[in-house]
C-alpha cells in the first residue's frame, strides 16, 4: 500500500512554506489526490478544498461548468482538465488549482479513451496540461499513478515558480 503522506509530503510542505493555497478536482483518482495533501500534517494551512467530480452531475453543481457554453469539449480531454483547474481555482480562490480527468479502468471511457489515460492540468503561477497513458488496465494502479503524476507535476510547478 502507498503511504497517502508520502506522495502529498514534497508539494505539501512547499506549499506551506510558501503560504501558498491549492483546490483540487479530480475525478478517476477518486479523491487520493486530496487525500495524498490532507494526509500531510499541516494541510489546513494550504488546503482549501475541492472535490471528486466524477459525473455530469457533479460537473455540472460542484464545478457549475456547463458544456453547452463550452462546444465540442468533452471529459477525459487536456482543455477539460485546463478549464477545471482555473474554474477550481478561481471558486475557491487559491494559488493554485489542480485538476485530474480520465479512465481508471478496467475499460475505456466513452469517448474512446483506454483505460490509463488521463489529463492533468494545473492553474496558478504556472499553467500546465497534459496526458498521460499507462497502458495498465488495472484501476486501483491507474488511480495511484495519475495521483502520484498529479503530484509530481505539481512539486515540478511550485519549482519553476519559485526560480521563474
Amino acid at each position: 500500500m502507498v503511504a497517502l503522506g508520502r506522495l502529498g509530503d514534497a508539494a505539501g510542505h512547499l506549499l506551506k512554506a510558501r503560504g501558498e493555497t491549492i483546490a483540487v478536482a479530480e475525478s478517476s483518482a477518486g479523491g487520493l489526490i486530496s487525500a495524498s495533501l490532507l494526509a500531510v500534517p499541516g494541510a489546513s494551512a494550504y488546503f482549501v478544498g475541492g472535490g471528486v467530480i466524477y459525473t455530469q452531475t457533479a460537473r455540472e453543481i460542484l464545478a457549475e461548468i456547463d458544456f453547452e457554453k463550452h462546444p465540442g469539449m468533452r471529459s477525459s480531454s487536456e482543455p477539460y482538465a485546463a478549464l477545471l483547474a482555473e474554474t477550481m481555482r478561481r471558486r475557491m480562490d487559491t494559488t493554485w488549482g489542480l485538476a485530474e480527468t480520465g479512465a481508471s479502468g478496467p475499460s475505456g471511457n466513452r469517448y474512446g479513451d483506454a483505460a490509463g489515460h488521463t489529463c492533468i492540468a494545473l492553474s496558478g503561477p504556472v499553467t500546465r496540461v497534459f496526458t498521460l497513458e499507462t497502458g495498465k488496465c488495472d484501476r486501483e494502479a491507474n488511480m495511484w499513478l495519475f495521483t502520484e503524476a498529479a503530484l509530481d507535476a505539481l512539486v515540478v510547478a511550485l519549482g519553476e515558480a519559485v526560480s521563474g
